[in-house]
């Protein structure tokens, strides 16, 4: 149970550094959405797993170097439908925050099983 609710603080704190720096990029600096959407990706990506695997994942204690490139796999596969599904709320009207907010919710059951039971498990000696 702990390890949830620290996957839902460091998650939320990620969203919230994908969301701003989209909403900050589409207005200063005059992105497009889906463009504004792989640079609050990237810097999320180093919220969420510094957050993740010292917080919510910590009992499982994979090394840092097991687990980065299981859970950039992890967080690519979310982006890539993150993405897909960001373009198609768009294309259908959706406000590009809304559409942003409900793609965030959506990708977070899928981080979470994949990395609660591959990207941080410790491999078996």
């Amino acid at each position: 149970m702990r390890s949830l609710l620290w996957f839902g603080a460091v998650g939320a704190s990620a969203a919230a550094v994908h969301f701003g720096v989209v909403v900050l990029a589409v207005k200063l600096l005059d992105l497009a959405p889906l463009l504004a959407n792989v640079l609050g990706f990237m810097l999320a990506f180093c919220v969420s797993f510094v957050g993740h695997h010292r917080l919510s994942f910590a009992a499982q204690q994979a090394s840092g170097r097991q687990a980065l490139p299981r859970f950039a796999l992890v967080a690519l596969l979310g982006f890539a439908s993150n993405e897909l599904m960001y373009a198609v709320l768009l294309g259908l009207g959706v406000e590009y925050r809304l559409a942003l907010f409900l793609v965030l919710l959506a990708v977070a059951a899928m981080t979470w099983l994949l990395s609660r039971h591959w990207a941080f498990k410790r491999r078996a000696a």
